[in-house]
């Protein structure tokens, strides 16, 4: 199980600043990235912090995400953070849930839980100043 699947591009990760289609050279799936671009993307795949218990363990499956009674996504991987002292993980959803503090609901192995999407990295890396 991944956080990835084959439909996942870089505009659906989040990784947008690595494609640069300015180029002149040409490239399979080029056309279909621009058009991609100029039309926006359907899904993200974006962070979460889970609400409840710490979680015993990831989750070896994907937990559904809903909207009501609809199933409209899927947690690809969480896990209890201690140093953040909170569950935390991925989500693939679509765009109009992907907003930062959209909360979800999610079909979780103990039951229903809640989450909020947050910003990812879920900490601030530490930077190092050169001497």
């Amino acid at each position: 199980m991944s956080e990835l699947s084959p439909d996942d591009i870089p505009y659906t990760l989040g990784l947008d600043r690595l494609v640069d289609l300015d180029q002149e050279a040409d490239f399979i799936g080029k056309s279909a990235l621009q058009r991609i671009q100029r039309e926006g993307v359907k899904r993200r795949l974006v962070g979460v912090e889970i609400a409840g218990e710490p979680l015993d363990a990831g989750n070896p499956e994907f937990w559904p995400v809903r909207d009501g009674e609809r199933v409209v996504g899927h947690v690809t991987r969480c896990v209890y953070s201690p140093q953040l002292k909170k569950n935390i993980g991925f989500v693939n959803v679509p765009t109009d849930r992907s907003i930062l503090g959209t909360e979800i609901a999610i079909d979780a192995a103990g039951g229903q839980r809640w989450a909020r999407v947050v910003p990812i990295p879920f900490i601030e890396p530490k930077k190092k100043i050169s001497r």
